[in-house]
Order: structure tokens, then sequence, then C-alpha cells
């Protein structure tokens, strides 16, 4: 059963962010906790929202995303920030039916793109290729943070009239 996250959830996906970075092999670089998320989904005018996939009672995936918006379509659409379904639940269509779930809420909105990164080493690529999805090798991603984020932020770096 896919359902959208309630507060009762947090514990669990915030446990199975852990358990992503784990597998994504960066461990050190997340720090999640359960009031940072329970912030971010169920504040007045929540920027992130969640769906979880549940299996006899447990939560056993999750989703997490936000809107985007497109200027070259001219409407939004949803970026998939994660995507996880414990092990002992892979291959039960947990994690298919959760990104069915935002492709039903992309075509009830009028959204045009559901958009997600992936590292080139996870097995999943088969899956959402499997799915009629897309790579967009010829986009690159740019992060700009720690230092470099600040430095940039610095008022001197900003050219004034």
């Amino acid at each position: 059963m896919i359902r959208p996250a309630r507060p009762d959830d947090v514990p669990a996906i915030v446990a199975m962010v852990h358990e992503l970075a784990e597998f994504e092999r960066a461990p050190e670089q997340c720090h999640l906790t359960d009031p940072q998320l329970h912030a971010a989904l169920f504040a007045p005018q929540p920027a992130l929202f969640g769906h979880v996939a549940v299996r006899s009672g447990d939560v056993v995936g999750y989703a997490l995303w936000f809107l985007n918006f497109s200027t070259w379509e001219g409407v939004h659409g949803i970026y998939l920030e994660d995507l996880y379904v414990r092990p002992s639940a892979r291959g039960t269509g947990a994690g298919r039916l959760l990104l069915t779930t935002l492709a039903r809420i992309c075509v009830e909105r009028g959204y045009q793109r559901l958009d997600w990164w992936v590292l080139h080493w996870n097995p999943a690529r088969d899956f959402y290729a499997a799915l009629g999805a897309a790579a967009m090798d010829e986009w690159v991603p740019y992060r700009l943070a720690g230092p470099a984020l600040h430095k940039l932020a610095m008022p001197e770096s900003v050219e004034r009239p």
C-alpha cells in the first residue's frame, strides 16, 4: 500500500534515509534528524512531500519529493529527491508503486515531468529504463556548497550599481 507520509512515519523514513546514504557510500554526509524531517514535511506550507510504502503494517519504502518548475514547459513538475525501498521489500513492486503514485500526481495536476538523479553505478538504472525513464546524460549537475557557497554569498562578491 502506498500512502502519504504521516508524522508517525518520520522515524522510519529518517532511518531509511540513513540506509540510503550507506548504500550510496556516503553515510558521513547524511545528517538528517527526525525533527528536521518532521518540520519539512508537516510545516503549515510544506515545500517537501512524502509517500511511504507499507507492507504488513511496516514502512518499507519512501519517496520524498518537491515541486520544480520548467520554464520551457511553463508548468510545475515533481523532483524526486529520494526513492528507497528496504532490501527485504525489493522485488515486491513497492518502488514501482511509489513511482506510479508520483506519475499519477503529475498527470492529475498537469505537471509535465517527473525528474530525479541516480548514481551511474546504481543497478536501479535498469529498473528506471524499463519504466521508460530516459537518462539525461547531456545535462551535467552542479552544486555549490560549503566554503564555495559561503564565499559566493559574501557581500563583496555582489556587484553594486
